[in-house]
């Protein structure tokens, strides 16, 4: 017999659970933690040490937990012994996703330097802020990033790592090969590391102004792990084993997602470091290469944003491959539109929808919506109180506002970040007494249901009237002739904002401004309806992890 979230939950973080979870209080703050979670990172990837099972696919290559391992202690040795890095010093990853990514990540945070990610589509400038900012005292690159970073990376006099750059002779002063400063048989250096330690500086996506440096410290990012495994154990315990058709393949991650991005790094490759998983590795995203791995791979798990599975299930090729594998298909960095959410759940011969909240600054922990749940209520993230996590909605006085009002949602667990870098005063502004201000808009229901309405900064105020663009994108989307489109406010003399989309058209659709208004008319009041359409020929911009650059959209079109 199936059981609810809330008795699930109770029994899978019990006393003597592997989730168990007990109140601690550090610094002056109480959360609830999982008790059994590894202390730091490095507990993670030590026992894959000698593992032969598939670790990594990317393009024609297969590297085992054994083969990533060896390179970790090697690159690891190398850290502390060739580049003198030390406990708490920042080193830096600007590249693509490739293998040497999560060796990198894996050496650094394993010797208690920070790692710290950086942008793959950043600009010269961009990386260099980010060098400077996190003051590196190394800086590992693929050969792309090699051309942006190394001249102002040299004037620093910070070294530089390149991988797979075996074309590229001579090398610029102060770079040196990857593979050439690995010394085969190595041993990890003994250094003792720290729950409370700093682990990794994410970056945030930079579209509203400088990026921030976003710092986690070890028992941040395991505890949010352990976040994301006891919702598995949460939704296996859920299950029907009458009515429920048992998972034909192990379980396998595709990585569509950056690296450098919170979901890439923690819930994804994190997840199948430590779970000993298969992670097929995308060096960009393409949704007929996606098929193509899904089928050859038997990839069971794909975690994107929503657009990534919208551009699966529109692909020419998808009727072409395979996709039987797949058991979860979702992700999360912004709202599914419902028509998202009821097209994966009658496509996919077993894969269920699903969809997460979480942010950079909660190490992409927070409260998940799936399978039947996620059907019934396609418009929620999940329920609000997770087993580590607390939300509350609260207005712009910092009160919590009653249930079902909208207001801005705040988070209280210990996958928080401490503080962003060298930034008190936004560190103060965001977190207060443990609990993070998103800036995102949302409501709980009487279920416990979150339900993210919308960005703060994105919510459309016209004439005193709150547009939230994710329910005017969802009514778009409802359309057959919508391939993609955004939501947004531009200036109005007399409204203050009035309502503005662009929208990208499928093949052969003959949608206009007018007819895209009528069909509006019949699900939404009038206010709602954007009085400014702009279609564009081309998909429309994307930052790394995948979310639609608004900013640049209303720029182009109406303000630029």
């Amino acid at each position: 017999m199936a059981i609810d979230y809330d008795e699930a939950s109770s029994q899978a973080t019990a006393p003597g659970q592997v989730f168990e979870t007990a109140e601690e209080t550090r610094d002056g703050i109480t959360n609830r933690v999982f008790v059994n979670a590894p202390k730091t990172l490095a507990e993670i990837f030590a026992p894959s040490r000698g593992a032969e099972e598939t670790f990594i696919v990317y393009e024609d290559e297969r590297w085992s937990f054994a083969d990533v391992m060896k390179r970790v202690d090697a690159l690891a040795d190398a850290l502390v012994h060739h580049f003198g890095i030390s406990k708490g010093d920042r080193v830096g990853i600007a590249m693509r996703n490739l293998p040497e990514w999560i060796v990198s990540f894996a050496a650094i945070t394993s010797i208690g330097a920070v790692s710290v990610s950086l942008n793959g589509w950043w600009t010269e400038d961009e990386i260099d802020f980010a060098v400077g900012d996190s003051k590196l005292s190394l800086l590992i690159v693929d050969p792309e990033r090699l051309a942006r970073a190394h001249h102002r990376t040299a004037e620093r006099g910070i070294p530089i790592l390149v991988a797979r750059a075996d074309r590229i002779e001579p090398l610029p002063d102060g770079v040196e090969h990857f593979d050439q400063v690995l010394t085969s048989g190595a041993s990890m250096p003994q250094v003792a590391v720290l729950p409370e330690d700093d682990a990794t500086i994410l970056y945030t996506s930079g579209t509203t102004g400088l990026p921030k440096g976003a710092v986690s410290d070890h028992r941040a990012v395991t505890q949010a792990l352990f976040g994301f495994w006891s919702s598995v154990a949460i939704e296996s315990l859920r299950k029907d084993a009458g009515t429920v058709e048992p998972a034909a393949n192990p379980p396998c991650f595709i990585l569509v997602v950056p690296l450098f991005h919170v979901t890439g790094c923690v819930p994804v490759m994190l997840s199948c470091f430590g779970m000993r998983l298969k992670l097929v590795m995308m060096h960009r995203w393409d949704p007929s290469t996606a098929l193509r791995l899904i089928e050859a791979e038997e990839v069971t798990t794909f975690v994107g944003v929503p657009t990534q599975s919208w551009d699966l299930l529109e692909s020419d090729d998808f009727a072409s491959y395979d996709t039987s594998s797949l058991t979860s298909v979702g992700g999360g960095g912004a709202p599914a539109p419902v028509k998202l959410v009821q097209r994966v759940e009658g496509t996919f011969r077993r894969g269920r929808p699903g969809i997460g909240y979480g942010m950079t600054e909660t190490n992409g922990y927070g409260p998940s919506n799936q399978a039947d749940d996620y059907v019934a209520h396609p418009t929620a993230t999940g329920h609000g109180r997770t087993p580590i996590m607390d939300t509350e909605i609260r207005d712009e006085t910092g009160s919590v506002v009653p249930l079902g009002e909208r207001g801005e949602i705040w988070m209280k667990a210990p996958c928080v970040i401490r503080r962003y870098w060298n930034q008190p005063d936004e560190t103060a502004e965001t977190i207060e007494d443990g609990w993070l201000r998103s800036g995102d808009i949302g409501r709980l229901d009487d279920e416990g249901f979150l339900y993210i309405e919308d960005r703060a900064k994105d919510m459309v105020l016209r004439a005193g009237e709150n547009v939230y663009s994710a329910e005017v994108e969802s009514a778009i989307y409802d359309s057959s002739d919508v391939y993609e489109a955004a939501v947004f406010g531009v200036p109005h003399d007399r409204l203050g904002e009035e309502v503005a989309c662009v929208i990208h058209r499928k093949a052969g659709a003959t949608m206009t401004a007018e007819s895209l208004r009528e069909e509006l008319s019949t699900r939404l009041a009038g206010f709602k309806i954007p009085t400014r359409i702009a279609f564009s020929d081309e998909r429309l911009p994307r930052n790394p992890s995948g979310k639609i650059l608004k900013r640049e959209l209303r720029e182009t079109y109406f303000v630029g």
